[in-house]
C-alpha cells in the first residue's frame, strides 16, 4: 500500500508539473508572439521566457526520480 501512494505521488509530481508549464508556456508563447511582432529585436528575451518554465519540469522530474528511488532503496 505505500509503494501505491509513493508512485501516486511520483506521477503527480512529473504531471502537474507538465501541466503548469504548459499552461504557462501557452501564455508566454502568446504574448511573446505579440512582441515579435512590434519589436524583432526582443527575440533573445522571449525565449528565455518561454524557457524558464521549463525548469519547473525538470524539478518535478527530480522528485519523482527521488521518489521512485525511494521504493527502490525501501
Amino acid at each position: 500500500m505505500n509503494i501505491m501512494w509513493i508512485a501516486i505521488g511520483a506521477a503527480a509530481a512529473i504531471g502537474l508539473t507538465a501541466l503548469a508549464t504548459a499552461w504557462a508556456q501557452s501564455r508566454i508563447g502568446a504574448a511573446g508572439a505579440a512582441v515579435l511582432a512590434e519589436k524583432p529585436e526582443l527575440a533573445g528575451t522571449v525565449i528565455i521566457l518561454v524557457a524558464i518554465p521549463e525548469t519547473m519540469v525538470i524539478l518535478g522530474f527530480i522528485v519523482a526520480l527521488s521518489l521512485i528511488l525511494r521504493i527502490g532503496g525501501g
